[in-house]
């Protein structure tokens, strides 16, 4: 019926919805166009405009310079014998050739196969056999991690062969060493709208969620539109292997004419605080433990961060406590909460800059143009009530084509009629505003109750001496599992757990307390600053049993 729509011109001001399925209507139209053309468009309209900055590096490059850099890219991709649907590894932390590569397969049609870089070998091999890539394009070291080494395990004849002739037994394409024009750090392996595709999974045998530009370049369009990103200069610490940097930041540069500035290669909360001072950006990116990390700084007050109007904070659950730091600490007056995944190109509900703190603070905001969301109960697959909770479903144009190569895997995510499963727990107000729960796995089953752990992760938030909260399940004979709480403290602080204990007596549930309480200095996190709550109870777990 005509209530299902919510027209999402601006943030919706009726409560409409009736049940928790909504389509977000809009009067902008989707945009049909490659990643570049975008590009070009933006080079004819602001062809001196700085289009992204690496400071660690000193790169700096207009649209101009950068459409250039492109043209040459593509045409040496192909001069290496490269064919349109064929695929590219990028391995690699936040450097201009990661954009430079993004941009230049994307014109020569050949698939960008973004990989973590801070993958070990066998996770390596696995995503580059998975997707066949015909080449692989890295700096000779990162941290810690030789990557010319690895290729070499992983491709031995590498040091043996005349270039161009290599056929590896351990992986089947053809890989020839030639260093790239470009950048004397670089290596170049030659080992339609196509697309890119994020390798990603923190755990066993990573997954390829495939995209297209349609998807990429809609998605950009839409969060720009709500964020009104004109004359941005966008910070951006956040890896562009995952698809918040890459659309956020590389796509959303194409198709807005923003600036970029990058401030490090791998995360560095200073080197950020320094690159806000120094660009003067207007707008931040970061997931939840990036801005934890720069409230937190000791010098804080010594940065000139005035120029900060807001920011996106993504990634993961966003503690209110966190957001109120943000607003009021960093002054980032327009930070807006978002959430999606990788699957959906990634952004699908995403708050207006101008809504309150309590919105803000306690939803992801309202679905984007376009898009359609429903709350199921997820046993029997079918629509809550208003305000229930249940698993959140996403369908319309953001949802990935496919998982690469893996049918199964696909049609375990994706039902018949496009409706893409998240497996994240939600739900919606009568306005269309959503609230995250937590994930379907995370979710802890104590005695028969389930139990969300961002919850009580928000409320120990609040405690004055807690810095950092994360809540796990671990096995236990009677209730299943029980509840664990790894804390955080602020510098200097002294706690007990009977102190947290008490501070959570008669605020929350009997059931919600935590059994256990650990202090630690760090939690087990993935490369883009995701907290690895499988890695963190198996420690737990064995702490507990010493």
């Amino acid at each position: 019926g005509s209530h299902d729509g919510l027209h999402v011109d601006g943030p919706p001001i009726i409560p409409t919805l009736t049940t928790s399925y909504v389509h977000g209507t809009s009067s902008t139209s989707l945009l049909h166009m490659t990643v570049a053309e975008s590009l070009q468009r933006s080079v004819e309209r602001w062809p001196d405009r700085e289009a992204m900055a690496f400071l660690q590096d000193g790169v700096r490059k207009t649209f101009a310079q950068f459409q250039q850099d492109v043209d040459q890219a593509a045409a040496g991709l192909l001069a290496l014998g490269m064919k349109k649907g064929d695929r590219l590894g990028m391995w690699g932390p936040n450097t201009y050739e990661w954009v430079l590569f993004q941009f230049a397969t994307a014109k020569a049609g050949i698939i960008l196969v973004a990989v973590n870089p801070a993958y070990q070998m066998q996770e390596v091999e696995f995503a580059l056999q998975k997707v066949g890539c015909k080449a692989v394009v890295c700096p000779t070291q990162f941290k810690t991690l030789n990557y010319c080494d690895m290729l070499r395990k992983i491709c031995p004849e590498i040091e043996t062969s005349s270039p161009g002739d290599i056929k590896s037994s351990r992986y089947r394409s053809p890989v020839s060493p030639s260093a790239n024009r470009l950048s004397p750090t670089l290596w170049l392996y030659k080992c339609s709208n196509v697309r890119i595709i994020f390798y990603q999974g923190t755990t066993g045998a990573p997954k390829g969620a495939t995209l297209s530009h349609h998807n990429i370049i809609n998605n950009a369009y839409f969060i720009g539109r709500r964020m009104g990103y004109h004359w941005r200069v966008i910070c951006v610490p956040v890896p562009l292997y995952h698809c918040f940097g890459s659309v956020g930041a590389g796509i959303c540069m194409a198709v807005h004419g923003i600036s970029t500035v990058y401030p490090s290669r791998g995360y560095d909360g200073k080197a950020n605080l320094a690159a806000i001072e120094s660009e003067r950006c207007t707008f931040i990116y970061g997931t939840p433990t990036m801005y934890v990390d720069m409230v937190n700084q000791l010098d804080l007050t010594k940065y000139d961060l005035s120029s900060v109007v807001g920011g996106i904070m993504a990634g993961s659950p966003c503690p209110q406590e966190l957001v109120k730091k943000v607003v009021f600490d960093l002054k980032v007056k327009e930070i807006t909460i978002g959430y999606g995944t990788t699957e959906n190109s990634p952004v699908t509900f995403l708050a207006s800059p101008l809504d309150n703190v309590e919105r803000k603070t306690e939803t992801v905001g309202y679905i984007t143009d376009h898009l359609e969301a429903k709350i199921v109960d997820p046993t029997t697959g079918m629509i809550v009530p208003v305000g229930a909770s249940g698993e959140i479903m996403i369908r319309g144009y953001c949802v990935m084509l496919e998982y690469w190569n893996d049918n199964a895997k696909t049609d375990e995510c994706i039902t018949k009629d496009r409706w893409y499963k998240t497996g994240d727990i939600g739900s919606m107000d009568a306005y269309g505003y959503c609230k995250i729960d937590g994930r379907i796995k995370d979710m802890i089953i104590r005695g028969g109750e389930n139990i969300y752990p961002a919850e009580i992760e928000q409320f120990l938030h609040r405690h004055p001496k807690v810095k950092e909260a994360q809540v796990v399940g671990v096995k236990d004979e009677r209730m299943g599992e029980e509840i664990c709480a790894c804390i955080k403290l602020v510098d200097g602080a002294d706690c007990t757990a009977e102190e947290i204990k008490a501070y959570c007596k008669g605020q929350i549930s009997h059931f919600k307390i935590p059994r256990y309480i650990l202090f630690v200095t760090s939690y087990p996190l993935t490369i883009t600053g995701k907290i690895q709550k499988n890695k963190l109870s198996e420690q737990v777990e064995k702490q507990l049993k010493k």
